[in-house]
């Protein structure tokens, strides 16, 4: 339920009412039914006749993770008027870009100024949030509303740290979950579920890990991206893997882009060393173990990542009877104390993190070497093992590092990932 005291809660967003509480809006604000002609209004999905309300009437099964529609509410939105003040001096990053870097980031403005959207086709660990920092201190200083976002929560809490440390602009960080309550502000950070909320809010979105899931042929998530952004507004994708979408709209000339296959500190992308090993949910082999054991008597952290959810449990188990060498925690996607292991990891107060897939892009630990049981697994696709390898050689102290995947063959995808890495690696020595 809304807070009506407060106009500047309905700028560009879809604030839910009860009919009973809509005669206390302004006279500003726009109100439609919640579910209109058996749409959701929120999430644009259609209502299958079985959600219906035991008092009679229909709800949102698709958003009601989000607070639950039905056909007694309705959604109140007031135009964006960007309202806000202006900061002539929002950026207080004193670092630099590389020449590279700053290639791709006058490419950045150059679509700012002339209204196209853009993708930025990076390695990982180029420095892509870094590259950002002029096109949004224009557009912050042009006092166009920003929304930055990305399809995990893991990514835009790695966000939150770096666009903190580089602006004193004020910001609202957006998730389920959050701890932040809505207030208007001109720029947001957001996972992409979020963005649901808004309509024709934002001159820019920078959408970042644009091939990643849950948002990657999503349409629901695509469709309110789109529907947040204002009619002259502009998407800026940020990726390191690029999936069937972009390549489309590349084709289609639809997007401009920039490519930098160099990560900053000018050293190449790990690449994988192999390992064959069988049955290791029975028994994980003594020179799993052995590894574990030496990267952490080498003081160098690691991620072990796992295919499935249950199999954080297994290895932590099978640890946990044969060593206590080792601090090791583990997480995954429904984990509700995740973000506090990520950040214990970050701490370096553990030697390593058992996890799935949820870590494989967006996140940032320095100096850390990767493991990978089961590797030839369906779930380790060709763009997410190659997101899993950028996990490595980040710190410009250690910008090298292990990448090791174990596994009983050699799969196309696996494969097909050595030679992306490969490619990116000789193009990048080009430069």
């Amino acid at each position: 339920m809304a807070n009506n005291t407060d106009e500047s809660l309905l700028y560009g967003r879809l604030v839910v009412y009860h009919s009973v509480d809509c005669s206390g809006l302004t006279e500003k604000a726009d109100i439609e039914p919640a579910i209109n002609n058996g749409y959701c209004g929120r999430c644009q999905n259609k209502i299958s006749p079985k959600w219906r309300l035991q008092m009679g009437g229909q709800y949102c099964w698709h958003c009601a993770n989000m607070g639950r529609l039905t056909t007694n509410d309705f959604l109140a939105t007031i135009k964006e008027p960007n309202d806000f003040i202006t900061n002539d001096n929002p950026c207080t990053w004193k670092g630099k870009l590389t020449s590279l870097q700053q290639m791709v980031s006058d490419d950045q403005i150059k679509a700012l100024r002339d209204g196209e959207s853009h993708l930025t086709y990076a390695v990982t660990g180029a420095g892509k949030t870094e590259m950002l920092f002029p096109m949004l201190t224009l557009a912050i200083k042009q006092g166009k509303r920003i929304a930055i976002v990305a399809p995990r929560v893991d990514v835009i809490i790695e966000l939150k740290i770096r666009i903190e440390a580089a602006f004193n602009v004020p910001f609202v960080v957006l998730y389920g979950g959050t701890e932040d309550e809505y207030k208007y502000t001109q720029l947001i950070l957001a996972t992409t579920h979020q963005l649901m909320k808004f309509k024709q809010a934002f001159d820019v979105i920078v959408l970042d890990e644009a091939d990643a899931f849950p948002y990657s042929e999503n349409q629901m998530l695509i469709k309110s991206v789109n529907r947040s952004l204002k009619e002259t507004g502009i998407i800026f994708y940020l990726t390191a893997t690029l999936n069937a979408s972009l390549k489309k709209m590349i084709k289609r000339k639809q997007l401009l882009l920039s490519m930098l296959p160099l990560r900053f500190h000018g050293q190449p992308l790990p690449n994988f060393s192999v390992k064959r090993i069988a049955k290791w949910r029975e028994k994980l082999p003594k020179r799993v173990i052995n590894q574990m054991i030496n990267l952490r008597d080498k003081k160098i952290k690691f991620l072990v990542f796992v295919p499935e959810v249950k199999d954080v449990a297994i290895v932590m188990n099978q640890l946990k009877s044969i060593t206590t060498k080792l601090k090791i925690l583990g997480t995954y996607a429904a984990d509700e104390t995740r973000l506090e292991k990520v950040q214990a990891m970050r701490e370096n107060s553990i030697d390593g993190l058992i996890t799935t897939t949820i870590l494989e892009r967006g996140v940032t630990f320095l100096g850390i070497d990767v493991l990978i049981l089961g590797g030839d697994e369906p779930v380790f696709s060709t763009t997410t093992l190659i997101q899993i390898a950028g996990r490595c050689g980040r710190s410009i102290d250690r910008p090298t590092g292990l990448v090791r995947i174990y596994v009983q063959e050699r799969t196309k995808q696996l494969v097909d990932a050595i030679s992306e890495i490969h490619y990116l690696n000789s193009l990048g020595k080009t430069l």
